[in-house]
């Protein structure tokens, strides 16, 4: 639609303009190439079309947030002698100003649109795209305004002081009075721009993304994005037909910050940032703050506001009363979009707590949920930091999962990915046009492994983001911990990069300085904001003290990482590769069990058999383990056993809690069909559920297994050069000195009386666990009756017992 000409404007002094004297109407076209519309919303009007009156809610007394803006509305009759008369045509715009506003690159649009105090009056501007006419209507004031073209209208009202007017806007067939957003004060604090400019904006959602608001009054949206090399950023989403040319944002100094108070604008607006980049090109971004998020593929961003109302007080109030590293943490990883696929989060509420407690896990971890493009990335590639993804329903539906899961007794962990982020077009890359959350060199800035962009950890701003991201989730969602990923690649220079490929730190060294420094904020920041939450980190190499504190100094000359516990990946790859082994060469590769043992108390340590392990080609848990189906079973029986009992937590991932055979996949999820009792195999898996159920129960119930796991002094090898046998045989301890003792017989013959040393304070010993039982689908061998303690020494100890050992089995005795 081609605008007309502006009308001719008298020269100040000019008698002033009536109602009758208005010159031609413009139509007010967009700039071209604005509006771009996000998938799956409406797109901008086409050329040579009127669009239907913009969404704007009616001016007036200020609605409850969240309410629909609605049908336009007819304002009341003028009081006499209102009609419009003396106003005066403003002076036009200059062409630098005009060009710049109508381009979308306009740094203050606040200066020229709005209400602003002139010689001789109230000079009133607005830009009001495809409207026929404006008129301003205040207490006893009721003033057309002259049209400019291009859709800005404008005239000197004969007022003194700013009232409080709204606007008349007319599109021809509609008419709407609505409030100027252009009238309004930055409704973003000082005190929040300094912070953000320190880097120490720890609750840093709250002042960035959008905001339903009462503002001056009346309520609407506050939208901020940071945004430093933009020339200008406007406000598109569905209310204004992804056409942003009437909502140019101002930019607040030099700390990069944009804002625009849209009144009117409620919860469930979709909206983007249109950015005009350096070169005067544009593009349109989803929010980086978003806290809500269309469902993908559609990736525009939604206005939120909470209403969940949470009942997990009790869970929150004694989380932290013991420490993790002292507590029973058995972990239960889970997918959510494929654990039971098809469900949302309130669905999952109604089935995922019961089916945890009854397995007795401490806690779930979920997979990354915070919304990602690409579900076969399982989330690891994030778009929208802190939005829970869309697929499964909305913020409030996640919070009513996890308060179910905390009014069931059962913790609650997140994976959480600030290593990487997608280049996605309309998300985070170069986001303004030039690089900003990632590094400037893009060699530096491009993951080698996952055609991802890395963060720029040393930007003060990247950092803050990032932060506050970890705090967002443990404060909003009552998160108990967060299970940080791909810690490895953070902390090296050279991580998968080839010599030549990798410039050093300014120490000449390899480590990531600025990462560590990042890592070590989140984790302090973290524990001081949040009692009760840890963080957990996926580290696969030899760091020192990646769960030392952080101001405690190691030998490399590095302050602790911070966090409370780390994934045991050597221990997790040694000992699947033991069980691989066909049992008669298991002998050869007895040391790949005993050598996590040397390290185990370096690191506060979990466990894990994660979804890692058993995809892309790996196998199964069970389908790792060699021999017939038998064997595999019971080897998988035994593992766990071995596994539980071990120093450190314990994480394993969904399907492998019934012998899954088949790899995981996110296209469908566990294979729960074997669980049905029509299935002839069933009870072979219902057998494992069941030992994984009595694991649990006996781990709960056993201080000895977790009191003491970061202590040597909790730990005994009875027998660890048992070599030629496959046996491994310890003792834990309790704080209380109450010991436990694990034996497993990786061999799959039975051994009769098998002579264990044991602590000669105790006269009997009873078999509490046996994972060769027959319930279990084992073949019953055990110890029935009470074991008695004799004195014959045995394994460097002055007393022992005389035990059967089942064949592929774990057995657990205590004091009789």
């Amino acid at each position: 639609m081609t605008a007309a000409p502006p009308p001719s404007r008298p020269t100040p002094g000019d008698p002033p303009s009536t109602p009758d004297a208005t010159a031609e109407s413009a139509t007010g076209a967009a700039a071209p190439g604005t509006g771009t519309a996000a998938p799956g919303s409406p797109g901008a009007p086409a050329s040579g079309t009127r669009p239907p009156a913009p969404r704007e809610a009616a001016a007036g007394p200020a609605r409850p947030a969240g309410t629909a803006s609605g049908a336009a509305r007819q304002p009341a009759p003028a009081r006499p002698g209102s009609g419009g008369r003396g106003v005066r045509a403003a002076t036009p715009l200059s062409d630098e100003d005009r060009g710049r506003l109508l381009a979308g690159a306009h740094h203050d649009p606040h200066a020229l649109l709005g209400a602003h105090p002139v010689r001789g009056g109230l000079l009133v501007r607005t830009l009001r795209p495809f409207a026929s006419g404006v008129t301003v209507l205040a207490d006893g004031l009721r003033a057309e305004l002259h049209p400019e073209g291009d859709g800005l209208f404008a005239g000197v009202l004969p007022l003194r002081t700013v009232p409080e007017y709204q606007l008349l806007v007319d599109y021809g067939e509609s008419a709407a009075t609505v409030h100027d957003p252009y009238r309004f004060l930055p409704a973003l604090g000082e005190l929040d721009l300094h912070l953000f400019g320190e880097g120490r904006h720890e609750q840093l959602w709250q002042a960035l993304g959008a905001h339903v608001m009462d503002h001056q009054g009346v309520t609407g949206t506050r939208f901020t994005v940071w945004a430093p090399n933009a020339q200008g950023v406007r406000v598109v989403g569905n209310f204004n037909y992804w056409d942003g040319t009437g909502h140019p944002m101002r930019s607040l100094g030099s700390c990069g910050v944009w804002e625009l108070f849209l009144p009117g604008l409620g919860e469930g607006e979709l909206y983007k940032f249109e950015i005009t980049r350096p070169d005067g090109s544009r593009t349109v971004r989803a929010d980086p703050m978003a806290r809500r998020t269309e469902c993908p593929p559609a990736t525009a961003s939604v206005v939120h506001t909470s209403r969940h109302r949470w009942q997990d007080d009790d869970w929150m109030a004694h989380r932290g009363r013991r420490p993790v590293h002292q507590a029973p943490f058995s972990v239960y990883e889970v997918h959510l979009a494929s654990w039971r696929p098809g469900l949302t989060y309130r669905q999952l509420a109604a089935q995922l707590p019961a089916y945890v407690k009854d397995l007795g896990f401490t806690h779930v971890e979920f997979m990354p949920v915070a919304e990602h493009p690409f579900g076969g990335s399982w989330g690891y590639q994030v778009t929208g930091f802190y939005a829970p993804t869309a697929r499964m329903g909305t913020p409030d539906d996640f919070k009513f999962l996890i308060d179910a899961l905390h009014r069931a007794g059962i913790g609650v962990l997140m994976d959480w990915v600030p290593a990487h982020f997608p280049r996605d077009d309309w998300a985070l890359a170069e986001f303004d046009g030039r690089p900003l959350y990632e590094p400037q060199d893009p060699s530096r800035a491009a993951h080698p492994d996952w055609g991802t962009l890395e963060f720029d950890y040393g930007r003060t701003e990247v950092r803050n983001f990032l932060v506050a991201n970890a705090v967002y989730w443990c404060e909003e969602f009552h998160i108990d911990g967060l299970r940080v990923d791909a810690v490895a690649s953070m902390l090296y220079l050279d991580y998968s990069r080839e010599d030549g490929g990798w410039t050093p730190n300014v120490n000449g060294g390899r480590e990531n300085l600025d990462a560590v420094a990042f890592l070590q904020e989140m984790n302090a920041t973290v524990y001081r904001r949040c009692p009760g939450v840890v963080t957990i980190a996926e580290e696969s190499t030899a760091w020192d003290g990646v769960t030392r504190a952080t101001h405690h100094v190691g030998p490399g000359g590095f302050g602790g990482l911070g966090f409370g516990l780390k994934w045991n990946m050597g221990w997790m790859h040694d000992s699947l590769g033991y069980v691989s082994k066909e049992p008669v060469h298991r002998k050869y590769h007895h040391g790949e069990m005993t050598f996590s043992m040397i390290y185990a108390y370096s690191e506060n340590y979990v466990l894990p058999i994660s979804h890692d392990e058993v995809v892309h080609g790996k196998q199964a848990l069970v389908s790792k383990m060699p021999g017939d189906w038998w064997q595999q079973r019971a080897n998988h029986r035994a593992y766990l056993g071995f596994m539980w009992a071990h120093p450190g937590k314990q994480l394993l991932f969904m399907g492998q809690e019934f012998a899954q055979g088949a790899e995981w996949a996110e296209s469908h999820g566990p294979d729960w069909w074997l669980l049905d009792p029509s299935y002839e195999a069933e009870p072979d898996h219902r057998g494992v559920r069941d030992l994984v159920r009595d694991l649990n129960r006996h781990y709960v119930a056993t201080p000895a297994l977790w009191e003491r796991d970061t202590e040597p002094a909790g730990f005994q090898w009875i027998d660890g050069d048992a070599s030629e046998d496959n046996v491994f045989s310890f003792l834990r301890f309790a704080a209380d000195g109450a010991p436990l003792v694990s034996v497993t017989n990786f061999s799959p013959v039975v051994r009769h009386a098998y002579r264990t040393g044991v602590p000669d304070d105790v006269p009997a010993w009873r078999e509490v666990l046996n994972t060769d039982a027959p319930r279990y689908g084992g073949s019953g061998v055990a110890n029935p009756d009470p074991v008695k303690t004799e004195t014959v020494p045995w394994n460097g100890r002055t007393s022992s017992v005389s035990l059967v050992l089942p064949p592929l089995a774990t057995i657990w005795l205590r004091p009789a």
